[in-house]
């Protein structure tokens, strides 16, 4: 977000959600995301997420 200088209301936009949820998202003490959450915010910064267990 920083890189692209989107603030949390326009990632909130992008993600189609509330702005409750990008802070949530963006809280490191938050332990509680879904994959689906995670895959919104990616796909709303252009990037594709991709998990991996080895």
């Amino acid at each position: 977000m920083k890189a692209q200088n989107i603030t949390q209301t326009k990632m909130a936009e992008l993600m189609k959600t509330s702005r409750a949820v990008v802070s949530r998202l963006l809280n490191p003490d938050n332990s509680s995301l879904t994959l689906h959450t995670l895959e919104s915010a990616t796909h709303a910064l252009g990037k594709r997420l991709n998990i991996s267990i080895v």
